[in-house]
């Protein structure tokens, strides 16, 4: 839950944009109304990727996975393990909940970029199952009534929020052992996946609603279909190009009724439509063969349809209700059907809450047992138990923005609830309910760490505000400032001392340890232009010397006390259209010459002072022309500047990873080898090795970028947004978009191998295992040595000393540990060797 701690702030979450909006519970209606006139998603993540041409590129993330699965291949070992560092309570956002048959303490969870994770004791502890797979951007999830291992998973988040969406998913999956292994169904083409069904007396038939792409409209939306399992399929029916699958439902005895929501909506970077004449409820009666639209009760006018869904009694099968969004993103209207959908009939909805972009959540539920129990699942939870005549609040306390619900075999009166901010339980009903704090899946911008207390982590995440541990725990993390979350700093020489930042550059600081935050940006006129992820930084060589950036350059030398501009406008200048460009998006002070500044801004330039801000140059005339998402001054050369760049190089002989040895005079592309794939920072530690964060995960170089390799193998391909090194404790923190903080250490080269890898190599056998596994080491490195096991998020799960002797073998019993991924470290001469397990 967010706490806002200034009436400044509050109303100037207030005044954002949906992806903004603050999540604490009690919502006023001035909140409401407010929400109301800000229904423009903000596009961050899409606009970094997509300047200056307006486009992704197609198959960029699966070959940049692709890419680092082979390099991590041609290794017979591997180094440290990246460590899970939190926070599993703060959560992130869920787009599916499915809860197998007769299994109430097994539930799975798809995220909006996290993935998939699977609990087996009711959310006590998860764990993730889709990790080996390119796309961790969830859709939807179905699992087999007959054998509850069999699980059907549709990738691409369909909800049409901005922030966080960039990339539509890449298809079907299909495990049959509970999601220990998957194999791809087809349908890479189809954008986002609104929708599996299973056919209720046949297996091999599935129904796909697909949503499409959420950027261009597309030929592939639709309906497709299955009879042989996913080895084809063939799309059944498609109503244009600009409306995609939304939602669906099928019979649960006669699989030849099938219902299909479409939704308009069109999305360019200049305009956005969400809704329109070609959104509207559907129905086959021939297993998708025909279709015909469901008018008779239902609104026809163009302006009426936005986003709808749909949802099926199973108790009693002629029962359905809609909930339908109107063009603008207001609640259109509830309807029920007595008659499978020949009729339907108008109920009340003006007791629902209505914040004015409901294209952004799920809808309607029905309760399995009971058809006239129902829950909007809608900004807030709100449920009907007399089919929709009255509606009264409930999950209470549970964060805003709902987009998934499910029924536990425990009976309905047991529901699982997810939103924006985690995964929540109620065993009544939604009288009361309790967040299940377990899952790892929020979305980070910034990371920083206390430079003189590394258990303290600060952290800006969207939806869930700028929290932080103090315990470097993984359960006890905290809201400190309010808004969507950005990039926070600590005093290096007074822990008390706080600075938080929310979206679109509000700025606050606290001297009293985060207990209480005032604003800090006395001095930085309204007028200014604020990037979404407003930069700030210290001074290296002195914390009451601050910079903040607009589209100019701000400095304080008072801690925030005051600003005053010390350049002009580095951008381009304002630009038009859905959207907005012209700010500075990353500063860089040398921390050899505090003079020294280097500024870069999100339409392509590069700027350098040599004078502290009296005279400006501007050193990217030769740099590609994308978005600039770091500038890093070398840490060991005074003319040394790296910058790194977003976006895709579309055929062109461009990089991502520049260097400059002379104030930017002159550029090096360092790149080569790396794919082509935005790159989100650069970070370079005190044994001249470089980082650089990607959307695929860490990749690092030794040689200043002549040759890359991906940094470790237990990070999944997520987008890593932000790196920080903690100096003392010579530890790399990295903010994921999706699965939260991780952390490895540098304390030794973790680039270095023996010259004769073959010696260092470890073999497991056999591998995937059951009960006992032999280790093998290639060389003698004496009797005994430490083993380490770490589960599938880098959680250490196990540590022993292992008698390899004379023979370098030596057997690990694996029976007290559940099946699933692992990875197992062996420690030799300094050097870690770490294998990936796989334990049935």
């Amino acid at each position: 839950m967010k706490y806002i701690h200034t009436l400044a702030l509050l109303f100037f979450v207030f005044q954002s944009c949906k992806d903004s909006l603050p999540t604490n519970r009690n919502v006023s209606s001035a909140k409401i109304s407010a929400e109301k006139t800000t229904k423009t998603p903000h596009d961050f993540m899409f606009m970094q990727r997509a300047y200056p041409s307006g486009e992704l590129k197609p198959n960029a993330i699966k070959d940049a996975a692709a890419w680092k699965r082979n390099e991590l291949s041609k290794r017979n070992s591997l180094s440290e393990v990246w460590e899970f560092v939190g926070p599993v309570n703060t959560g992130g956002r869920i787009t599916d909940i499915e809860i197998p048959v007769n299994d109430s303490n097994t539930y799975y969870v798809g995220a909006a970029s996290g993935g998939i994770f699977k609990t087996i004791n009711a959310g006590v502890t998860f764990n993730p199952i889709f990790d080996d797979q390119d796309m961790l951007s969830i859709g939807d999830i179905e699992i087999s009534k007959t054998n509850p291992n069999t699980l059907w998973v549709g990738t691409g988040e369909v909800n049409a929020g901005g922030g966080s969406l960039t990339y539509d998913g890449d298809g079907i999956y299909k495990s049959e052992n509970g999601g220990l292994s998957w194999e791809s169904k087809g349908l890479p083409n189809v954008g986002s996946i609104g929708k599996i069904l299973i056919h209720p007396s046949n297996e091999d038939i599935i129904f796909v609603g697909a949503m499409g792409p959420l950027f261009k409209n597309d030929e592939n939306r639709g309906v497709y279909k299955t009879i042989d399992g996913g080895v084809t399929w063939e799309k059944v029916f498609q109503y244009s190009n600009r409306a995609g699958v939304i939602d669906m439902a099928i019979h649960p005895t006669d699989g030849n009724i099938v219902y299909a929501a479409f939704w308009q909506r069109e999305r360019t970077t200049e305009n956005r439509i969400y809704g329109g004449a070609d959104s509207g409820l559907w129905r086959s009666q021939d297993g998708g063969t025909t279709w015909s639209l469901m008018t008779n009760g239902l609104p026809t006018i163009a302006t009426q349809k936005g986003r709808i869904s749909i949802d099926i009694s199973q108790s009693n099968p002629n029962v359905l209700y809609a909930r339908y969004a109107n063009a603008a993103g207001g609640i259109q209207g509830v309807y029920r059907t007595q008659d499978g959908g020949d009729s339907w009939q108008t109920m009340n909805s003006s007791a629902l809450t209505d914040v004015g972009f409901h294209w952004w959540f799920r809808g309607i539920f029905v309760d399995p047992e009971n058809e006239n129990i129902i829950y909007n699942v809608d900004f807030e939870v709100q449920k009907s138990i007399d089919g929709g005549q009255t509606w009264s609040d409930v999950f209470s306390i549970a964060h805003v923005d709902q987009h998934a619900m499910a029924f536990t075999t425990q009976g309905a009166s047991t529901i699982l609830l997810g939103n924006d901010g985690g995964l929540y339980t109620s065993a009544n009903e939604g009288a009361s309910s309790s967040k299940i704090e377990t899952l790892p899946i929020t979305q980070f911008y910034r990371v920083h760490v206390d430079a003189q207390n590394d258990d303290k982590i600060y952290v800006g995440s969207q939806d869930n505000s700028t929290v932080r541990t103090t315990t470097s725990g993984t359960n006890d993390w905290s809201t400190i400032f309010g808004g969507d979350g950005f990039q926070p700093l600590v005093d290096p020489t007074n822990t008390n001392v706080i600075y938080a930042l929310s979206q679109n550059g509000n700025l606050g600081k606290s001297i009293n340890n985060g207990a209480s935050f005032n604003g800090a940006l006395n001095g930085i006129p309204n007028i200014d232009r604020n990037n979404w992820d407003t930069p700030i930084t210290f001074d290296p060589a002195d914390s009451q010397t601050l910079y903040y950036g607009t589209n100019k350059l701000y400095k304080t030398t008072n801690a925030a006390g005051s600003w005053t501009a010390i350049s002009p406008d580095l951008t381009n200048g304002p630009s038009s259209g859905n959207l907005t460009f012209g700010t500075i998006i990353s500063i860089s002070i040398s921390p050899l010459n505090s003079e020294v500044i280097y500024v870069g801004t999100d339409d392509g330039n590069v700027w350098v002072t040599q004078d502290a801000g009296s005279n400006w140059l501007n050193i990217s005339s030769t740099l590609p022309n994308r978005w600039v998402t770091k500038v890093l001054a070398d840490r060991e050369n005074a003319n040394g500047v790296y910058v790194t760049f977003s976006g895709y190089r579309f055929g062109e002989n461009e990089g991502h990873v520049y260097q400059s040895s002379d104030f930017g005079a002159n550029w090096n592309n360092i790149s080569t080898g790396i794919p082509d794939i935005p790159i989100n920072d650069i970070i370079k530690d005190i044994n001249d090795i470089l980082y650089v964060g990607t959307d695929i995960g860490v990749i690092a170089s030794g040689d200043n970028g002549q040759t890359w390799v991906p940094l470790a193998a237990n990070l999944p391909s997520v987008p890593v947004t932000d790196m920080h090194i903690h100096e003392v404790s010579q530890y790399l923190y990295i903010g994921t978009y999706g699965r939260s903080i991780y952390k490895i250490n540098l304390s030794n080269d973790i680039l270095a191998f023996s010259e004769n890898e073959a010696e260092n190599t470890l073999i497991v056998s056999p591998n995937p295992a059951n009960d006992y596994i032999t280790l093998t080491l290639g060389k003698s490195i004496g009797s005994k040595n430490e083993i380490q096991l770490h589960d599938a998020l880098g959680r250490l799960v196990a540590s022993e000393i292992l008698n390899f002797g004379n023979s370098n073998q030596a057997t690990l019993n694996l029976s007290q540990y559940p099946t699933g991924v692992y990875f197992l470290s062996v420690a030799t001469e300094g050097k870690t060797i770490t294998k990936k397990l796989i334990k049935n």
